[in-house]
């Protein structure tokens, strides 16, 4: 899988901007082949900075509902929480 295969989209939540400020976690969504060795090497190369720590969670599929009959499903996918080293930020996440 190729480094930029790694990555989906970050995670823009109010808990993911306070842990981005607080404690320099940033959030993505990731492939879900993708492993923690695989999503620290992606995080490294695209934004350039030193990541200390990766821990991935697997969301699972869950079911919603429009009104009374209509039932959807929402996608299963996995979700990377990545601890950067002090001194180190991605300028992403500045200003959202």
């Amino acid at each position: 899988m190729h480094v930029y295969d790694v990555l989906r989209r970050p995670v823009v939540t109010e808990k993911s901007n306070a842990q981005a400020g607080a404690d320099n976690q940033y959030t993505f969504e990731v492939d879900r082949r993708a492993n923690k060795m695989q999503v620290k090497d992606a995080v490294e190369t695209a934004f350039n900075v030193k990541v200390l720590e990766v821990n991935i969670v697997n969301i699972p599929a869950k079911k919603g509902r429009y009104g009374r009959t209509i039932v959807t499903k929402k996608p299963a996918f996995k979700k990377a929480v990545v601890t950067l080293a002090q001194g180190n930020e991605i300028s992403f996440f500045e200003g959202v």
